[in-house]
């Protein structure tokens, strides 16, 4: 999958504490609900997708050897970012783009739809066999028991198969509404579904572009999770900037206490 891309570099920021978000964020607003981006925010996703990568690449050796040696790792990418670029309206479809890119690798072979929906399962099983951080499953209870939670992703992680779904109350995809973050229509379809106007629900994401700037566009709140401590790119900083998702969760209990 296609890393997502950073309006600048952001310069590094010294460590700060776990109220740091807090303490000069937002104040006394409504939130009733929060949206949570999954790749690099509850998981690290390079290393899934190496990992995917050289799954695949075993796959088709031990089956389809002829493939193999036509399309290792490195041509399989290329391959697949050349498929991305002749096909601009699935770029918020990483299925189609991986299941096209399949067909091309299999079709001078004469192997047809059954080898790619094959390839495809191996991909998205190994694609859901995610490292999650340490604080992602204590964090998600805790935010679960305050507030309605929904994901909100470009990607394609099956949240029931990585087994984190209990949290959320659904889940939303580029796939599923036509369009990626930041494009506005993705984050009002959440709120719709959650029923709720967009200054009452925040979303939380690792992207300075697609997840923060995206949700503030639509008039939602923004939680920037930024392990790397990491300075904003811009005078127009988010809302709330946390090291982790604990530090989330603590501020977001912070908000309401215990009746």
């Amino acid at each position: 999958m296609p890393r997502k891309p950073l309006p600048r570099r952001p310069r590094r920021k010294p460590a700060a504490s776990d109220a740091d978000g807090g303490e000069t964020g937002i104040r006394d607003v409504d939130i009733r609900a929060i949206t949570l981006d999954l790749d690099d925010t509850l998981w690290p996703i390079a290393p899934v997708m190496a990992r995917v990568e050289q799954r695949v690449d075993a796959w088709l050796h031990a089956h389809c050897p002829a493939v193999a040696a036509a399309w290792p790792i490195e041509a399989m990418r290329q391959l697949r970012e050349e498929v991305t670029r002749e096909h601009p309206q699935y770029a918020h479809d990483y299925t189609i783009q991986r299941k096209l890119t399949l067909r091309r690798a299999f079709a001078p072979f004469g192997l047809g739809e059954d080898w790619v929906e094959a390839a495809y399962a191996i991909y998205q099983d190994e694609r859901n066999r995610v490292d999650c951080y340490a604080d992602t499953e204590s964090a998600l209870a805790r935010l679960a028991r305050q507030l309605p939670l929904a994901s909100l992703s470009n990607g394609n992680a099956d949240l029931a198969r990585i087994g984190l779904h209990r949290h959320f109350r659904f889940s939303v995809t580029a796939r599923e509404v036509g369009v990626a973050k930041p494009d506005p229509a993705i984050f009002l379809h959440a709120c719709e579904r959650l029923g709720l106007s967009p200054n009452q629900v925040l979303h939380v994401g690792d992207d300075p572009a697609l997840d923060v700037a995206g949700a503030r566009a639509v008039g939602m709140h923004a939680a920037w999770i930024n392990r790397d401590r990491l300075a904003w790119h811009d005078a127009d900083a988010p809302d709330l900037d946390f090291p982790d998702l604990d530090a989330l969760a603590g501020w977001i209990e912070a908000q309401r206490p215990a009746s």
